[in-house]
């Protein structure tokens, strides 16, 4: 079974950064490709950021390219999403998730709780 746990997230003013952290714990958690999702109120689950297994390939929603990065370390098993420039329509629960490399949310396979990051105006 695999566990996600997401922290880092909270209330920031507009500009400014938060990184958001997926710990993960199970079997060959190296293997899967590891995805950020986003639903703010009244709004679908969308995605935000992808990474491959291998950590070579990454792929980012328009909205945030440019100012988020995805990245994992192995060695912890912990995937990162660093945030910057952040905007008020940046609010939203975040989740991360483990599956296939894929912007769809059906991809994936095993999903955190959320952490919801809130950015003031």
């Amino acid at each position: 079974q695999v566990q996600l746990v997401e922290s880092g997230g909270g209330l920031v003013q507009a500009g400014g950064s938060l990184r958001l952290s997926c710990a993960a714990s199970g079997r060959n958690m190296n293997t899967y490709a590891m995805g950020w999702f986003r639903r703010a109120p009244g709004r679908e689950r969308e995605f935000v950021a992808d990474i491959s297994w291998s950590g070579y390939s990454t792929d980012y929603a328009d909205s945030v390219k440019g100012r988020f990065t995805v990245s994992r370390d192995y060695a912890r098993n912990t995937v990162y999403l660093q945030m910057n420039s952040l905007k008020p329509e940046d609010t939203a629960v975040y989740y991360c998730a483990a599956g296939l490399l894929a912007s769809s949310p059906k991809a994936y396979k095993y999903w955190g709780q959320g952490t919801q990051v809130t950015v003031s105006s």
